[in-house]
């Protein structure tokens, strides 16, 4: 499941070598998903964090798009996110740091 900030390529790419390891590994399709994602129960991470965690162990998905890409894309990402834990938001900003 890409995020939306996903480039299109790659989320295309990353769905293709799904269904190809589904197929190789003879999984079935889970059950249809009716509902809001965000208040349903789940696996599906939250954060980026989350998302890269689960990455860095689908080693089959890795082989598929190619183990040195998987690789360069995990830092790359990793570093992103380490960087976004670091911003002070607007709202930490205004109800958090001007209200001490």
């Amino acid at each position: 499941l890409a995020g939306m900030d996903c480039n299109p390529y790659l989320g295309i790419a990353a769905s293709l070598a799904c269904g190809y390891l589904g197929l190789i590994q003879q999984k079935d399709p889970l059950p249809e998903f009716k509902g809001d994602a965000y208040v349903g129960e789940g696996d599906i991470p939250q954060v980026l964090g989350q998302a890269l965690d689960l990455f860095e162990e689908a080693t089959e998905l890795h082989e598929a798009l190619g183990p040195e890409f998987a690789r360069v894309y995990s830092i790359v990402k990793r570093a992103e996110y380490e960087e976004f834990l670091q911003v002070i938001s607007p709202w930490e900003r205004e109800h958090l740091l001007m209200n001490v």
